[in-house]
């Protein structure tokens, strides 16, 4: 897949559903894990839903609020938030490089998170879905709009044309570059 990605949560406070983002996150392939203004003690309670033991696999940024937070440059925040004008997900063109931000339990992103968001979006649920399972469907969503698989069956099954394999076309040169090691002239 290409690009990448970071998942987080604002405002979180029960350790499981911290370790159960962290795992969430490893399983999709997230580049980092990030939390801002949590309410936790500490990793060690987090690991009993985290058996992947993410924190060994992706750096972990604890952020105490949202004007700490620094993303590289060109990676677009984007808030996971059921609210009226959110873009709902599965109309949504996921970012080649994001940071996926969800709020706390029993909760939702703080004004100043929303404002920060480059887009926020929202899960077509009638109410809100346990943090866990939202981020679960986010990440879901950005690896089918983001992989590469075979066009989905319009029928119940598996699809009719399988995915074809890339082939890699030679390369193209500007006028006059030269590449050290390649020969134009083969």
């Amino acid at each position: 897949m290409r690009g990448y990605f970071a998942i987080g949560s604002e405002g979180l406070s029960k350790s499981m559903n911290v370790g159960t983002l962290m795992r969430t996150g490893h399983a999709f392939g997230a580049s980092y894990f990030f939390t801002v203004d949590a309410h936790i003690k500490g990793l060690g309670s987090a690991m009993k839903a985290d058996t992947s033991k993410s924190p060994d696999h992706l750096p972990y940024f604890a952020w105490n609020s949202v004007d700490e937070m620094q993303f590289p440059r060109g990676c677009k925040l984007v808030g996971v938030e059921l609210t009226d004008d959110a873009i709902e997900l599965p109309s949504f063109g996921h970012p080649l490089q994001a940071a996926y931000i969800l709020g706390p339990e029993r909760g939702s992103l703080s004004k100043e998170m929303q404002e920060r968001c480059d887009y926020i979006v929202k899960i077509p649920t009638k109410f809100c879905l346990n943090v866990g399972v939202a981020a679960a469907l986010v990440l879901y969503d950005r690896y089918m709009a983001h992989g590469k698989y075979a066009e989905r069956s319009i029928t119940a099954g598996a699809p009719k044309d399988p995915l074809l394999e890339h082939v890699h076309g030679a390369p193209i040169f500007r006028t006059g570059r030269k590449v050290p090691g390649f020969d134009s002239n083969s």
